[in-house]
């Protein structure tokens, strides 16, 4: 990954397309990032955020494949979501086999009003034994998709809102998790007593 400097308490280093609440998924030539921007939160939300337990799941229905999120206390209940969608980038930030070698995933807390970074935390899917949980091959599954589509952003852009239109109007995030083909699950680093 190209040296950013992420710091917690100052702006956001990179550039958000999408402002407002919701979950960003964003593979690229730094690697993968998940980026949650809330307005609302408090210190509890940071610090749930930086090391409480927090589970991911790719689901690929119809061609697109979206990031299922939920984040012990943040949502009391309930999973979001955010699709992938690499098509969208210009052309010299489209991922690369060699922005892919790193299997972590880099995750991001962002107030949207002010673009400034409140939590930050990172998961390796590569030997992270007790610290995450992975079933199916998340980093596998994630890294096909995003290079097909590199490969071909045009062809996948022509009919990428009408067809995750047709996903949500069929399925609820909690419907998607039932049928991901692969979950994360970032353990606590709170030690329990």
């Amino acid at each position: 990954m190209a040296y950013t400097n992420f710091e917690v308490g100052e702006t956001f280093p990179l550039p958000i397309a999408a402002k407002g609440d919701g979950g960003l998924f964003q593979v690229d030539a730094n690697g993968a990032m998940f980026i949650l921007q809330l307005s609302r939160t408090d210190v509890i939300a940071h610090e749930a955020f930086r090391t409480g337990e927090i589970e991911l799941a790719l689901a690929e229905v119809d061609g697109i494949m979206l990031l299922l999120y939920k984040i012990d206390g943040i949502f009391k209940d309930g999973w979001g979501d955010a699709p992938l969608a690499v098509h969208l980038l210009a052309k010299e930030q489209l991922p690369t086999e060699k922005s892919l070698a790193d299997e972590t995933i880099h995750l991001y807390l962002v107030d949207p009003r002010l673009n400034v970074l409140l939590s930050m935390r990172q998961a390796s899917v590569k030997n992270e034994a007790g610290k995450a949980e992975m079933t199916g091959d998340f980093w596998g599954m994630m890294k096909k998709h995003a290079l097909a589509v590199a490969a071909d952003p045009e062809g996948y852009s022509k009919d990428f809102n009408s067809k995750l239109g047709r996903v949500y109007m069929k399925y609820q995030p909690g419907d998607l998790v039932k049928i991901a083909q692969a979950r994360l699950k970032i353990l606590s680093t709170l030690a329990m007593h």
